[in-house]
């Protein structure tokens, strides 16, 4: 043997072990899927590409991988099957039937013919891009010479996608009417439509969904139904509604603003506004659309009384006499948001009742009017305002005076055998003023008194001046009970001369009186001390204000008041 030819064999030896090597790395970095289908026509998608019908054995990569096996009429098959590297895993596909008899109605048929393309196995998908619409393959749709091969389907326009290997032949619009056959080409597009009689045979008979002969196949596609309605139709704003949806022959389905969703469901729901609620049912037989409208009521409804419409008030000085109260009711239906004003956020129904204040704080008349605002308002754009008012009348007073002034006799009176003689008119006055005053004080505080505080003067026994003080202060209660005042509200207390007013007190209270004595009395001070020493204070309790001891100089009996001896009996009665 020559060299030339040793190294001839052994380059050839060489190539064949690189082959095999390759070979061998080639398997390593693939795996088969042996597919084994029923029935035959089936067809198998690996990971959403249209692979072929039959039984047949994919290569694909080592790893998971979504099988499904499509028959019209049939229930799919669908699976993530595991490959390992270098093997072949075998997949045993055995369609059940699925669906009842397509039922009878108005029928048309598409014919797809491949012209110069080479798609026979090809799939068609109707109407949607995924496996799911897969009706059948070109081969089963593309004859009509002695057996026939036909894609049956509802009137109306259908969307045909031509797919294999992840590559899409051809797509587009073809529309079919009833009774009407559609022949496209789908290497240029053209179509070209021809009458089917035997859509006229077959529009009152049920048909089976997939029937395949020796040479022949007859797919029936169903029309897609749906519908959806709502429940309540009407609502007021923030109600629920209850969206309920079904579908027939449905892939897929969607629900404005919902979507995607069950091809049968129900879901609860609560517009703002009227909404238009637009199901579409899609399938292989077609599109199927409804709608379902949710009437939204935004009108908020309220209303606010108060009663009663006018109220009294009346305040002395820092204390509130009489004060009415009112009640406010309101309501308001259709409504997330109230606020009564001056309360704030309320319920949508309820009551406050309150004693009413005005406003005014000073002295005077009250006439006002207090009004309270109702705002009702919902997240569908409803709002409502509504008024209601309390009319405020009254008035704020100030405290009223008691005119305490202190009252003073003549000497010696009363008498013992006449103790109602002694008060002069002029004194009488200041009580009738003081009893007047008095009982206007009681409103501002009811247990309120009075307190007698009878003297004498310093002349006589501690005993009868005792007493004649006593006769004083009995005399001045019943002046000031003729006028009005409970007994109740009198108390009494004689002093007698056991607190004199001295020559000091009297200048004091002569510098402070607004009518002093005339000055032709000015230097007769044990007379003027003697006529001050005469006298009964008056002290409002429980305050413990004291009477004005001023001598009443300017009264017309006011010289019968001064002198220091007794008057006669007939001159005090005639005063």
């Amino acid at each position: 043997m020559s060299n030339r030819l040793v190294k001839a064999g052994v380059g050839a030896i060489g190539v064949a072990l690189l082959l095999a090597a390759a070979s061998s790395a080639f398997a390593q970095q693939t795996a088969n899927l042996k597919m084994a289908v029923y029935p035959p026509e089936a067809y198998t998608f690996v990971d959403g590409q249209a692979i072929g019908p039959g039984n047949r054995t994919v290569t694909v990569a080592p790893g998971n991988h979504q099988v499904i096996v499509a028959n019209y009429g049939f229930r799919f098959f669908d699976e993530n099957v595991t490959v390992e590297p270098g093997h072949t895993t075998t997949v045993n596909a055995k369609l059940e039937p699925s669906g009842a008899q397509v039922a009878p109605g108005d029928r048309g048929r598409i014919q797809v013919e491949i012209g110069n393309v080479d798609a026979g196995d090809a799939a068609v998908l109707l109407n949607g891009k995924t496996p799911r619409y897969f009706v059948g393959h070109v081969d089963e749709f593309n004859h009509n010479v002695g057996v026939e091969q036909e894609l049956i389907v509802p009137p109306g326009t259908h969307e045909v996608t031509v797919t294999r290997h992840n590559q899409i032949i051809w797509s587009g619009p073809i529309t079919v009417a009833a009774n009407q056959r559609v022949i496209v080409d789908i290497s240029n597009g053209a179509a070209r439509m021809k009458d089917w009689p035997r859509g006229i045979n077959t529009s009152t008979q049920s048909m089976d969904r997939f029937h395949a002969g020796t040479a022949s196949a007859t797919v029936v596609i169903a029309p897609v139904s749906g519908s959806i309605t709502a429940n309540p139709p009407q609502i007021n704003c923030n109600e629920p509604s209850k969206l309920q949806w079904a579908s027939a022959e449905t892939i897929d389905a969607e629900v404005t603003g919902l979507s995607p969703v069950a091809t049968s469901g129900e879901q609860t729901v609560s517009p703002r506004q009227t909404t238009t609620y637009d199901f579409t049912a899609t399938g292989p037989g077609g599109v199927h659309k409804s709608s379902a409208t949710v009437t939204v009521n935004p009108v908020v409804v309220a209303n606010i009384e108060a009663s009663p419409a006018e109220v009294r008030y009346r305040r002395i000085g820092d204390k509130v006499i009489h004060q009415e109260s009112a009640t406010v009711n309101w309501t308001a239906s259709n409504a997330d948001a109230v606020a009564v004003d001056p309360y704030g956020a309320v319920e949508s129904n309820g009551s406050k009742t309150e004693k009413i204040t005005p406003a005014r704080t000073a002295e005077g008349p009250v006439d006002e009017t207090i009004t309270y605002t109702l705002k009702a308002t919902n997240a569908c754009g409803g709002a409502e305002t509504k008024t209601a008012s309390v009319h405020v009348v009254g008035s704020i007073e100030p405290i009223p005076e008691v005119m305490l002034h202190s009252v003073f006799f003549p000497t010696s009176y009363p008498l013992k055998a006449h103790p109602t003689l002694g008060l002069l008119s002029s004194q009488q006055e200041v009580l009738a003023d003081t009893a007047s005053g008095f009982i206007k004080y009681l409103e501002y505080d009811p247990e309120a008194k009075l307190r007698i505080e009878a003297h004498a003067d310093v002349r006589g026994t501690s005993q009868s001046n005792q007493e004649l003080a006593y006769r004083r202060a009995e005399l001045v209660k019943q002046v000031l009970l003729s006028n009005g005042i409970a007994e109740s509200r009198i108390e009494i207390v004689a002093i007698g001369s056991d607190q004199p007013l001295d020559a000091a007190a009297v200048a004091e209270l002569e510098t402070q009186n607004p009518t002093p004595m005339p000055e032709k009395w000015a230097e007769q001070q044990k007379v003027n001390q003697l006529a001050y020493q005469r006298r009964v204070d008056i002290v409002l309790l429980p305050k413990n204000e004291e009477s004005l001891r001023f001598y009443p100089a300017d009264s017309p009996d006011s010289k019968i008041l001064r002198q220091p001896q007794t008057p006669a009996r007939h001159v005090i009665e005639s005063q």
